[in-house]
């Protein structure tokens, strides 16, 4: 039962991380994570970024946005919401400079911000696609 217990810690069996059977820290290497490592602001940033893309909605918002520049009351028939929702969502998605607006008479029409959005999310679905 001991053995089952370290070697559970150990992440042996079971669900438990692996983990190095002794410590030992490699200053080399610390040294250069240290060096490369972003301030934190940029850190923050970065993961609030990332939370952007935590919500079906946006991701739908952004694959009609792939394919056209569209107003509201065209994303809300899209995605059969209201214009409402459609308008929080897109208010988040220009605040994270992911989208970008022009106004043309009395409509406001919706785009990507640049290309970087499509590669992210480009990457995203490469990524979960993997085996």
């Amino acid at each position: 039962m001991i053995n089952e217990n370290i070697n559970t810690i150990r992440g042996v069996g079971g669900n438990a991380s692996e983990c190095c059977d002794t410590v030992e820290v490699h200053e080399e290497l610390l040294n250069i994570v240290n060096s490369t490592m972003p301030e934190e602001t940029e850190l923050y940033d970065l993961a609030e970024l990332f939370k952007v893309f935590g919500d079906s909605t946006r991701i739908r918002i952004l694959f009609v946005l792939f394919e056209a520049e569209v107003c509201v009351c065209d994303l809300a028939a899209a995605l059969n919401m209201t214009q409402s929702a459609i308008s929080h969502q897109l208010r988040i998605l220009k605040q994270n400079k992911l989208v970008k607006s022009r106004r043309e008479g009395k409509s406001v029409f919706y785009s990507l911000a640049d290309a970087h959005v499509r590669t992210i999310i480009a990457q995203g679905r490469e990524h979960i696609e993997e085996e």
